[in-house]
């Protein structure tokens, strides 16, 4: 009984190391990932969503497609 307990634990544990063996992005995957329907903001709403709660929790507006800048304080 011991040795089909531990042959079960030994194979599901192989099993999720074999899942995580295909990470990344083909190279012909990629027309599909560069579709607008595919970017992180391509809700509107969502996008006016998130733009009022940084306003609310910042007091500022804009300056969603440059990095860096602000005070540096975080």
């Amino acid at each position: 009984m011991l040795k089909k307990v531990r042959f079960t634990l030994a194979f599901l544990v192989a099993t999720q190391f074999v899942g995580c063996a295909n990470l990344g992005v083909k190279p012909w995957q990629r027309d599909l990932l560069a579709k607008e329907e595919m970017a992180l903001g391509s809700e509107g709403n969502d996008l006016g969503l998130d733009d009022h709660i940084y306003f609310s929790k910042e007091a500022t507006s804009g300056g969603r497609a440059f990095a860096g800048g602000g005070c540096g304080c975080n």
